[in-house]
């Protein structure tokens, strides 16, 4: 499969089947996400890889991720930002360090997801989760910033594509 397959065929998926995820594929799509560019290449973006179901159970009696379904994945993947990743600031040009750790750890996801699809893998991003309790939960360093998990799996559904604007609409 190519990059744009991937992007074509890439779905969120909410439902899988109960089969493990074997521990080369989950590398392999960290590996991507660790391919990806970050800003002075920085390289802020950190993974807490949740596969076991001690570790699920405790984050579903937390209440920790809103969508139930989540807790079912073979595997969460709880992506991190380390804003004290940037050694390089130039004023008046560069944001705040956490919105540029976000945004390339959005960068880097955006690989993880795609290069999961390209192995038949199914990702659903999920962002309604108690940030800072998560951090607490998996002992990941207070300063790091959780905006969302990932999770992984392979499909159990075939969704359908959902509407997108045309190109004449994102258009500036």
């Amino acid at each position: 499969m190519n990059v744009k397959k991937s992007i074509e065929s890439r779905r969120s998926i909410r439902q899988y089947q109960d089969k493990q995820v074997p521990d080369d594929l989950v590398n392999e799509v960290i590996n991507a996400a660790r391919l990806a560019p970050s800003g002075n290449n920085a390289q802020p973006s950190r993974y807490f890889v949740v596969k076991d179901a001690k570790t699920k159970k405790k984050l579903q009696n937390n209440n920790i991720i809103r969508d139930k379904w989540a807790y079912d994945a073979p595997v969460i993947i709880v992506c991190c930002a380390d804003p004290k990743s940037y050694t390089k600031f130039v004023e008046e040009w560069d944001d705040p360090n956490e919105i540029r750790a976000i945004r390339d750890l959005a960068i880097a996801s955006s690989y993880m997801v795609l290069q999961a699809t390209e192995l038949g893998l199914g990702t659903c991003y999920c962002g309604w989760l108690k940030k800072d309790k998560i951090k607490k939960i998996l002992d990941i360093p207070p300063h790091f910033i959780v905006p969302y998990v990932i999770t992984l799996g392979y499909p159990a559904e075939t969704p359908k594509p959902r509407p997108r604007k045309g190109i004449e609409e994102i258009l500036l």
